[in-house]
């Protein structure tokens, strides 16, 4: 069935295209905040297991409503481990410490590229693909990574 919201079938494409690279980034960003609260040490453990687990929680919200996103413009979300790793702008890390100065520094650095990448989109969407609601939808996802952020950087101090 046609997809019939307002927005052209290219412009639905290209948004599209662009939010799956988002959630690419979603997923990869989730799975190193996962590791990290798996494998966090040291005398903050407790502490930092905690702020892993309530990103992580964050992030995999993330990935539901860019998913969404994505099928509410009539695509489809890729879902595969080797999608995302082939999508994302973000890297893995093999770390040989797992100590949570690490992780934080790693995990903030991430959340940084995704702030530039979608700041980057918002006007696009709505300017040059005149889709509005992506607009909005990824600067509430700027204003979520950009507040996890500050919380990575206030442990830093």
């Amino acid at each position: 069935m046609n997809t019939n919201i307002g927005i052209t079938n290219e412009n639905r494409q290209a948004v599209a295209t662009e939010l799956i690279k988002i959630l690419a980034d979603e997923y990869v960003l989730f799975t190193k905040t996962k590791k990290a609260h798996w494998n966090v040490e040291g005398a903050d453990f407790y502490d930092k297991h905690k702020l892993f687990e309530s990103q992580f929680e964050q992030i995999d919200e993330f990935i539901d409503d860019t998913a969404e996103r994505i099928r509410s413009l009539g695509h489809y979300a890729p879902a595969t481990l080797k999608e995302f790793l082939e999508l994302t702008s973000l890297t893995e890390q093999s770390r040989q410490d797992n100590n949570s100065q690490g992780y934080i520094k790693e995990l903030l650095a991430d959340h940084e590229i995704i702030i530039h990448h979608l700041r980057e989109r918002i006007n696009l969407f709505d300017d040059k693909y005149s889709d509005v609601g992506s607009s909005d939808f990824i600067t509430g996802l700027l204003s979520q990574h950009e507040k996890m952020a500050w919380f990575l950087r206030a442990h830093l101090k």
